[in-house]
């Protein structure tokens, strides 16, 4: 079994670190790679440099490695030292740490605390997965990097040096050279960083992918997506303005998904409110449940058709700018849904009507919240409306039963929802329901 560090990676750092991430800074932040330290990564630059030392890669090897990762810009060789004189560097600079207590993380659910289980690294397996990457991509590295026998080093590196370090340089390699991956092959990539508990950047930041057409209907985020997620961000809004918190959800493109594909999910949500034979005061308490009070519009001094008029054309301005290909039109709902998302409403209706949202402050009565999340699902879209319906939940902090939580589970499935997507409301799970 590989060793791991005593915190995921993605606890410690927000983008590629270590060798890798040294290899892709700016000429700006990287004006001479010495081991002078600072920046955020560099104690694993010692990490890594030991790895690489310890192996039996010969010093033309990691010369050709570190060139072909940092596109030529640094040779230690070229400043009058020899490679691993540099790499010894970096490990005296930064020595091994001692092991320390691993951070506690927990999830709340119910009356209980789950703290998530780390994946268990067999490194065998991990290092036939990144040599089985490193073979599949092997025509197109041969092509585009201008240093003989790079595959072969990476292999090298990968056996001798670790699956770890030889797959962040694999990525960073591709992309110091531009190549591109598709789609298939990056979604693997990112399944591949997932038991090595790399940040999403590590792989997304800079790799050239081609990413298929913008498709609302497409369901490769994981968690919450269109105009529910914009309303969870305005739930506790305490800093920023309003048109911030707009922009930043119309920008935030899961990983896995085409750039643009926010905006474009967003935007269908929204047309289709505003086509729908909804009454003005209908969307502004469906909008207030939602977003759990925390944006009034009027307080913008618009009205709530303003408003979602207004975040359309902050999806179009960013689809302009990331798909200008693109051309909105609606796309067909999931009528054969509509009876059980109602009958999920409905069930609830007692639950409903005896909470308020935010009541001490110009509250949305639940009653009135599940009337018009029923003319959300049975006169726009069941889609919408469950997500919504989700999102009121939240807002009302409902008690549910574990046998209610797995139907909606069930449910989610069937409209294609990511992994974590549900989850957002099991917190409140009581299993003496």
């Amino acid at each position: 079994m590989t060793t791991q560090p005593d915190e995921p990676y993605y606890v410690m750092y927000d983008e590629d670190f270590g060798l890798s991430g040294l290899a892709g800074r700016s000429e700006a932040a990287l004006p001479l790679p010495l081991p002078k330290g600072g920046m955020e990564g560099d104690e694993q630059v010692g990490e890594d440099a030991r790895s690489l030392l310890e192996s039996s890669l010969p010093d033309d090897m990691i010369r050709t490695l570190w060139l072909a990762a940092d596109r030529e810009r640094f040779d230690p060789v070229v400043r009058g030292a020899t490679v691993r004189d540099w790499l010894r560097g970096w490990s005296e600079a930064y020595p091994a740490r001692p092991p320390k207590r691993p951070k506690t993380f927990v999830k709340y659910r119910s009356t209980m605390f789950v703290e998530p289980r780390r994946p268990v690294l067999v490194e065998e397996e991990m290092r036939d997965a990144v040599l089985a990457e490193i073979g599949a991509v092997e025509a197109d590295l041969a092509r585009a990097v201008p240093l003989p026998d790079i595959v072969a080093v990476l292999r090298r590196a990968v056996a001798e040096a670790g699956a770890d370090l030889g797959f962040r340089l694999l990525l960073r390699i591709l992309k110091a050279h531009s190549v591109r991956v598709d789609k298939a092959r990056y979604d693997r990539f990112i399944e591949l960083s997932e038991p090595f508990e790399y940040c999403f950047a590590v792989v997304h930041d800079d790799l050239e992918v081609d990413w298929p057409p913008v498709d609302p209907a497409r369901r490769d985020a994981d968690w919450d997506f269109g105009l529910s997620e914009l309303t969870g961000r305005f739930a506790h809004w305490y800093d920023g303005t309003a048109d911030e918190r707009l922009r930043d959800a119309v920008g935030a493109d899961d990983v896995r998904q085409s750039p643009g594909s926010a905006a474009a999910v967003l935007l269908e949500d929204v047309t289709r409110l505003l086509a729908s034979p909804l009454s003005d005061d209908t969307l502004t308490t469906l909008w207030l449940a939602a977003s759990d009070c925390g944006l009034r519009p009027d307080r913008l001094g618009i009205d709530v058709r303003q408003w979602l008029e207004q975040i359309a054309e902050v999806c179009r301005e960013r689809l302009r700018e990331t798909a200008p290909a693109y051309r909105p039109a609606p796309g067909p709902v999931r009528a054969d849904l509509t009876d059980e998302v109602l009958r999920e409403l409905r069930d609830l209706e007692a639950e409903f009507a005896s909470r308020t949202i935010q009541p001490h402050w110009q509250g949305i009565p639940g009653a009135a919240a599940a009337q018009v999340l029923e003319q959300v699902v049975a006169q726009v879209d069941p889609d919408l409306g469950f997500r919504l319906f989700l999102r009121v939940l939240l807002a009302l902090w409902m008690p549910l039963s574990e046998e209610r939580y797995a139907r909606y589970q069930v449910l989610g499935e069937r409209f294609g929802y990511g992994e974590f997507h549900v989850s957002l409301v099991d917190g409140f799970i009581q299993s003496d329901l």
